[in-house]
């Protein structure tokens, strides 16, 4: 989840939606006992370049689906005890981690960078060992975190909005929220700067010893800005967009990097209009054959990695194709990839309308006998279907959000806020702060989760399901193919909790009740572990969720 995601986002309005009769989806058949149906699918191919862990990359792979075949956690709906959750504080900002490949002596780390530097844990016993600390690391200390905290689990209604703001203001010092750890146990980070750090162990495979830098690269001044994700190649290059349409490549030793301005970069204004959204907001997908996917203002983009250079040369096999685009600022989602092997093959993405759209694009070549959907502005669009969240009829939608993907199934979540403080705005931080640190109050809180469904017979994108009584207010689902559940952070009675729904029918499974705003995943997102536990930033740290069996 970007940082802009957590402070430039949109309004909502729960009145009746406009016709539509272009999106009047069909429903996917339902099946008499889905709960029992067999969850074996195509998965993305493993990036033997990244570690060799559940977790290397943002998203889980390159693919960036949201999805493990590792069971997740299955009980009774329960409040769990505080020994049941292990908690590490390590300040503000640690919406994503990197997990490493196995050592040599059988353990693994955990990698994240926050406000207060770069943090090394041991992934068994979750302790921290080693940190580097920024330069504000004393200022945002467990003792100012456990006073924004208390104060919020007293107050977490309007008046509460000016302590919301706080808490979250060192967000701005965040320099690199996304992270990649190669199966070289180096860890990058790509900074505000226009850098490209990484990190490492300062005996090599010890798991054990403190972290030492690696390397540094840092991009020419013709091309330092903001960077809006990060992914790695089949062969091990670091890619990331620039904001303003550059994508770069740098080497895995960071020595050399290649870069290629965007398709439409050059004739569009690519600066931000006013909210902190640049010309690319979010991050990139990748392929095995070095398809980069990623989307501007207006455009979906594939872009061809070589081995040696980026290519937007339609020779090469690259493409750019528009989408909806109604409320002008285009698409704050990381596009996702669905099909495998010798499935039908497509990118996935929320589209830029007031309502987004789920939609599905053709990501090689558009069959022949393809015709255009009436209402899509390109006829690479396969599928697009409107975000209602059901009997709730929401015409203002918008996520920052990658649409979750298994097999031919695409989830969305409402992370639109019930309300706003009418004293705050609706765009901005005024939405950021609702579903946040004010995102388990119900006068805040958003509702809504569904799911869609490509049918490969018909060729069509079908409604599969909605939820409408569950709520996801700020995070990135997950889901598990081994135990048929999405998992995702939720709230009830001003609590937060781990919800699990079945990925089949949308009908929740059970749910843990976590407590109070200690527990709040401020935009991160659960991941399942190679043991199958929950695994999830907080408010000001990390912790994972180890039931008592």
């Amino acid at each position: 989840m970007l940082l802009i995601g957590l402070l430039a986002v949109k309004s909502c309005d729960f009145g009746p939606p406009p016709p539509r009769p272009d999106l009047d989806l069909p429903l996917a058949p339902q099946m008499e006992d889905p709960s029992s149906a067999p969850m074996d699918m195509n998965v993305p191919e493993i990036n033997f370049m990244a570690a060799q862990s559940v977790n290397p990359i943002p998203h889980g792979d390159p693919a960036q689906q949201d999805s493990t075949p590792i069971p997740g956690p299955m009980d009774q709906t329960r409040r769990l005890d505080a020994s049941e959750i292990n908690y590490q504080f390590l300040g503000p900002g640690h919406f994503g981690v990197s997990l490493s490949s196995l050592y040599p002596d059988g353990r693994r780390v955990v990698w994240t960078n926050g406000v207060n530097g770069v943090f090394k844990l041991d992934d068994d016993s979750y302790e921290i060992i080693d940190h580097l600390p920024s330069d504000v690391a004393d200022k945002y200390n467990e003792d100012w975190a456990n006073k924004i905290l208390a104060k919020l689990d007293k107050n977490n209604g309007a008046s509460a909005m000016p302590t919301a703001i706080k808490s979250m203001l060192p967000l701005k010092s965040l320099s690199g929220v996304y992270t990649v750890v190669g199966d070289n146990d180096w860890f990058y980070i790509a900074r505000k700067d226009g850098s490209v750090v990484a990190y490492t162990d300062a005996v090599k495979d010890d798991a054990g010893s403190k972290i030492v830098e690696a390397a540094r690269f840092q991009l020419p001044e013709a091309l330092s800005g903001a960077s809006v994700g990060m992914n790695m190649t089949y062969d091990g290059w670091i890619v990331f967009p620039m904001e303003t349409g550059t994508m770069i490549a740098v080497s895995p030793d960071l020595t050399e990097y290649r870069s290629v301005q965007m398709t439409h970069a050059d004739s569009e204004d690519t600066q931000s209009n006013g909210v902190g959204y640049g010309w690319v907001r979010n991050s990139i997908a990748i392929d095995k054959d070095g398809g980069i996917y990623a989307i501007s203002r207006n455009h979906v983009h594939k872009i061809i990695w070589t081995g040696d250079a980026l290519s937007t040369d339609e020779a090469d096999g690259a493409w750019t194709a528009e989408y909806r685009n109604g409320h002008v600022e285009g698409s704050g989602a990381t596009p996702s990839l669905m099909g495998f092997g010798d499935e039908d093959r497509f990118v996935v993405l929320t589209d830029g309308d007031i309502r987004m759209n789920v939609v599905l694009m053709w990501r090689d070549d558009i069959p022949q006998d393809w015709q255009q959907i009436d209402g899509a502005p390109s006829r690479r669009i396969a599928g697009q279907a409107p975000a209602d969240m059901g009997e709730q009829k929401v015409t203002k939608i918008q996520s920052e959000q990658t649409v979750i993907v298994a097999g031919y199934g695409a989830l969305v979540v409402n992370n639109t806020p019930r309300n706003t403080p009418f004293f705050m705005p609706k765009e901005g931080v005024g939405r950021g702060a609702s579903i946040g640190p004010l995102g388990n109050n119900p006068k805040f809180q958003p509702y809504g989760v569904q799911k869609f469904e490509w049918n490969p017979e018909l060729r069509r994108l079908e409604k599969a399901w909605v939820n409408e009584t569950i709520s996801s207010p700020n995070g990135v689902p997950w889901v598990s193919t081994g135990s048929g559940q999405v998992y995702f952070m939720g709230a009830r009675d001003n609590e937060w909790t781990l919800e699990a729904v079945n990925w089949l029918t949308g009908e929740p499974t059970f749910h843990y009740i976590l407590g109070g705003q200690k527990y709040n995943n401020m935009f991160s997102g659960p991941t399942i572990d190679e043991d199958g536990r929950v695994f999830v930033g907080a408010f000001y740290g990390r912790m994972r969720i180890e039931p008592v069996k």
